[in-house]
C-alpha cells in the first residue's frame, strides 16, 4: 500500500513537473507568433504594434505576424483570442484598457481578471482633440463654451464606444455640464476620414492626426498628458486650462489564460528587448508616445487595479448598457 501511495505522489510529481516545463514550452517558439491588434490596419496602435513586432522578431527568433480584428472600442481581438486560442503562446494580442471596462458596460463571460495570462506592458498613448483648419474654435476653450450654449450641437468621434477618448470626452462634459454627441467609429483612420470630410465637428484620438495636424488641414486644441507633448510643445494639456485630468490609456500584451510560465518569461523577455531597439524608440518618438514597462508580474497587478477603477468610472458616468 505505501508502495503504491509512494507511486502515486511520484507519478503526480513528475506529471507536475513536466507541466511545468513542457517539450513545448521548451522548444518555444518554433513557428511564427500572431500578435493580434484590435484596430484597424493603418491606426497609431497598428503603427506602434508593428514597429514593436519588428523590433521583437530577432530576440524572438521567429516572426511575427500582425492580425488586425478591430470592434468594440478595442475588446473584440482580445476576447475572441481567449475564447479560441490555445495558451501555447503562438496567438498573443494587444490588451487596450478598454478591456478592462468592457465586463462592467456590456453583459458578458470574458473575464480579463481570469481569462488572460499578461505578459508584458509596453506604452501608453498621446491623446489629443483636434478640429478642420476652418473650424471656428481656435481654442478648446473656444468649443466648451460653443458646446455649453448649444446642447447637442457638436458631435465628436473616437475610435469606439467605451475607449478612453469617448470616457474623457464625456468626463469634460459632465464636468463643464455641456452636452455633446459622440459618434463611434472603428478606429484612426475612420476618425480622420470623417474629420476631413466634414461628418464630423471634432475628433478625440491618438496620434494619428499627427500628419494632418503637421500639414495645417488640422488644427490641435489641446493634449490629455501630464506635460505637453515633445512634437506640439506649443498645445497646452488639460490641466493649462482649468481641467484637471490626465488620459494615456496604457496597454500591453496578454495571451489565453494557462499559458506556460516559461513560454510567458520567453515571450516578456524577447518584448522587453524589442522595446528597447532604436527602431522602435524612433517610432515611438514619432507617435509621442512613452515607454511604460512592467513585467509580467507588475502587470497582473496593474490589470486588477485597473478593473475597479473602471467599474467605478462606469458606474459614476452611467454607461452600463443593459
Amino acid at each position: 500500500m505505501k508502495a503504491n501511495i509512494a507511486t502515486a505522489i511520484l507519478t503526480a510529481t513528475i506529471t507536475a513537473a513536466s507541466w511545468h516545463s513542457s517539450p513545448r514550452a521548451e522548444n518555444f517558439p518554433s513557428k511564427a507568433v500572431t500578435l493580434v491588434v484590435p484596430w484597424p490596419a493603418g491606426g497609431t496602435t497598428d503603427i506602434g504594434m508593428r514597429a514593436l513586432a519588428m523590433a521583437t522578431e530577432k530576440h524572438l527568433g521567429q516572426s511575427i505576424v500582425i492580425e488586425n480584428r478591430p470592434g468594440a472600442g478595442g475588446v473584440v481581438g482580445p476576447m475572441q483570442m481567449a475564447a479560441s486560442s490555445k495558451p501555447d503562446g503562438y496567438t498573443i494580442a494587444q490588451i487596450p484598457i478598454t478591456v478592462f471596462r468592457f465586463p462592467f458596460m456590456r453583459k458578458t463571460t470574458f473575464d480579463p481578471a481570469t481569462d488572460l495570462t499578461y505578459i508584458i506592458h509596453v506604452t501608453g498613448y498621446t491623446f489629443g482633440v483636434v478640429v478642420r483648419k476652418d473650424a471656428p474654435w481656435k481654442t478648446f476653450n473656444d468649443l466648451l463654451s460653443d458646446a455649453k450654449a448649444n446642447p447637442g450641437k457638436i458631435n465628436y468621434g473616437t475610435p469606439g464606444a467605451g475607449t478612453s477618448l469617448h470616457i474623457t470626452m464625456e468626463q469634460i462634459a459632465k464636468q463643464r455640464g455641456i452636452k455633446w454627441t459622440h459618434v463611434p467609429f472603428k478606429g484612426t483612420p475612420e476618425t480622420m476620414n470623417a474629420i476631413v470630410g466634414g461628418h464630423v465637428d471634432v475628433v478625440a484620438d491618438a496620434t494619428g492626426w499627427g500628419p494632418l495636424v503637421n500639414s495645417g488641414d488640422l488644427r490641435l486644441l489641446v493634449t490629455w498628458g501630464a506635460s505637453r507633448t515633445k512634437n506640439w510643445p506649443d498645445v497646452p494639456i488639460l490641466k493649462e486650462i482649468g481641467i484637471d485630468m490626465v488620459s494615456n490609456s496604457p496597454f500591453g500584451i496578454a495571451g489565453p489564460k494557462a499559458m506556460d510560465e516559461n513560454i510567458v518569461k520567453t515571450l516578456h523577455d524577447a518584448f522587453k528587448k524589442g522595446m528597447e531597439e532604436a527602431s522602435y524608440i524612433a517610432q515611438m518618438a514619432k507617435l509621442d508616445q512613452e515607454p511604460v514597462y512592467l513585467n509580467s508580474e507588475d502587470y497582473r497587478a496593474f490589470a486588477a487595479q485597473q478593473l475597479a477603477e473602471q467599474k467605478q468610472l462606469v458606474e459614476e458616468l452611467g454607461l452600463k448598457q443593459e
